[in-house]
């Protein structure tokens, strides 16, 4: 490429998206929005007990650090040249929640991963501090109901259970954040003057943040006793925060920050009131835009944040449905079960079977969240027979994300009172042609597919590139590039969508009510783990060995008195 080229790119804008499953650094034409050049880290989940999940924070600062580095070493391969990069973005898994010593700028503990389960025992005790036990006692000032989900509890559970950390905020070296905040900080020089923040987006996730404040809500702090020194400061989506200390981008600013599901919002271009768009990744997420209105659902969605572009820009709000398994149960088709190879090949195993064949799959592994709130479920594949096979169960698998997305979409509707005639939508998921099909089926409804599908990293670079002291990146209407979009149609009647979805809700009520008693907060749920239980369970093996021996001894005297006589 000649150097005349490589000054026609213009200003680039870089893009940290770190997810549940992987970390990617995108680089994009601030002008055009073309994507350049990525490089992408898979991350490590760690399940150490039945319902934790974990992450190694330094893992996923190292995988930042790499894909940067890759990334450039990409660009300069192509002849481009990256003292272009202007500015970075941040997007990333929201509620997942470390704790991290400001003095050695080490993690105290494992990042806990929004999926985790473990804190159910510690929702189950701030309820009885609540009149009626009511979980949407807070939904007014934060837009959630008390849920595992969020990382109030999450950071309760290390407060109680780390000694680590309750000595580090003891002596005033503790410091608490989403990812985001970790990787800012880290970034940004980390124990040598670090930036301690996160944004308005990612704050609204915690459950102690005022969402019409728009600030930490000092008595929701006491509610979950939470310290609110260790908080970081609350900036908007689009500012610089700091300075890039280290690697080959050493004195960019980071500009931008956004949590994943606000960032794809912002890289689909939803700035309307009533535009929506869903996210296919680990999750599902489902938001639409109400403009600088908080919208209050009667149908068990969320109220968050939708972004704030800047700091004297007006906050805007959206509705939210989550799912929290949706590409995860590829995942475990593939490392669970040993049914694929790649996640890649589900799509021809559900191509080739072209029907579940009766068969549902409810993947409630951590409960259900949007719009049950039920973290008593568990994950069920029902409608079994002899003729069932592998590939029917990959396609009622891509079939339950759709499904779940239906429910969410029937919520929104409801709410919102303006059905919507089309689904914009995003993520990886997204290349699975079978599943866009699928889904435009059982919403009856066209799904809308951008030809750049990395929507999420887009909305971080948009928001790093149009940030006060920047400006390489205009938001306004009419200077958005248009984009090409694929687009599916449904192709089966409504009235066939209608009894499947109908028999995927009877499948979600047999998930219901599967937990009884908790058994995630120790993790055991061995038989052994009752001494009453144990004890009898015992003595019944030993006497059936006593039995046994009795038995064996008697065979023998018969057999002397018959050689006898």
């Amino acid at each position: 490429m000649a150097a005349s080229n490589r000054m026609m790119l213009g200003p680039l804008v870089g893009s940290i998206d770190q997810g549940t499953s992987s970390t990617r650094f995108l680089v994009f034409n601030a002008k055009t929005s073309e994507l350049l050049s990525h490089h992408q880290v898979e991350i490590v989940q760690k399940f150490p007990k039945e319902g934790w999940v974990e992450q190694d924070p330094k893992e996923i600062l190292n995988s930042v650090h790499e894909c940067v580095e890759k990334t450039c070493e990409k660009l300069q391969q192509l002849n481009i040249d990256i003292t272009n990069i202007k500015a970075i973005g941040v997007s990333n898994q929201r509620e997942t929640t470390v704790v991290w010593d400001k003095t050695t700028g080490e993690p105290l503990y494992n990042a806990i991963v929004w999926l985790d389960l473990r804190t159910q025992a510690t929702v189950d005790r701030l309820l009885k501090k609540i009149p009626g036990k009511n979980k949407s006692f807070f939904k007014f000032r934060t837009g959630l109901p008390l849920s595992t989900y969020f990382s109030a509890v999450k950071l309760r559970w290390l407060l109680d259970n780390v000694e680590e950390i309750k000595q580090a905020v003891g002596d005033g070296r503790a410091m608490f954040g989403t990812i985001d905040s970790w990787l800012i900080w880290s970034l940004t020089g980390g124990k040598n003057g670090g930036v301690h923040c996160t944004d308005v987006t990612n704050a609204s996730r915690t459950m102690l943040f005022n969402i019409h404040s728009l600030e930490w809500d000092p008595e929701l702090c006491q509610f979950f006793d939470i310290p609110m020194e260790i908080l970081p400061k609350v900036r908007s989506s689009s500012e610089i925060y700091g300075l890039m200390k280290s690697g080959a981008l050493t004195g960019v600013p980071i500009s931008g920050c956004l949590g994943d599901q606000s960032a794809a919002l912002v890289g689909q271009m939803c700035f309307q009131d009533g535009q929506a768009k869903n996210t296919y990744g680990t999750g599902c997420f489902l938001l639409c835009n109400t403009g600088q209105k908080s919208v209050f659902s009667e149908h068990g969605l969320l109220t968050t944040i939708a972004y704030k572009l800047g700091r004297d820009k007006p906050v805007c709000y959206a509705l939210e449905g989550s799912v929290a398994i949706a590409g995860a149960v590829v995942r475990w088709l593939r490392d669970n079960l040993g049914i694929l190879k790649t996640s890649q090949e589900v799509e021809k195993l559900a191509a080739e079977a072209g029907t579940s064949y009766g068969c549902y799959f409810v993947p409630a592994f951590s409960g259900l969240y949007a719009p049950y709130w039920e973290p008593s479920a568990r994950g069920i594949i029902c409608g079994l027979t002899q003729f069932t096979n592998k590939n029917h169960i990959a396609f009622a698998a891509l079939e339950a994300v759709c499904f779940q997305t239906r429910e969410l979409l029937d919520a929104i509707n409801k709410d919102c009172g303006v059905p919507l005639n089309q689904l914009q939508v995003d993520g990886g998921m997204t290349n699975n042609k079978v599943l866009m099909q699928l889904q435009s089926d059982i919403l009856c409804i066209p799904v809308v597919k951008p030809s750049m599908p990395e929507t999420t990293a887009l909305g971080a670079a948009m928001a790093a590139g149009a940030a006060e002291g920047v400006g390489i990146w205009s938001l306004n209407p009419g200077d958005l590039t248009a984009v090409t979009c694929e687009r599916f149609e449904p192709q089966i009647n409504p009235e066939e969508s209608e009894f499947r979805f109908a028999r995927w809700k009877k499948a979600v009520m047999k998930s219901m009510d599967w937990v009884t008693s908790d058994i995630s907060s120790n993790g055991d749920s061995s038989i052994f783990s009752s001494l009453p239980l144990g004890l009898y369970i015992m003595s019944s093996m030993i006497m059936l060995i006593g039995a046994k021996y009795i038995s064996v001894i008697s065979l023998v005297g018969l057999r002397i008195e018959s050689t006898e006589d």
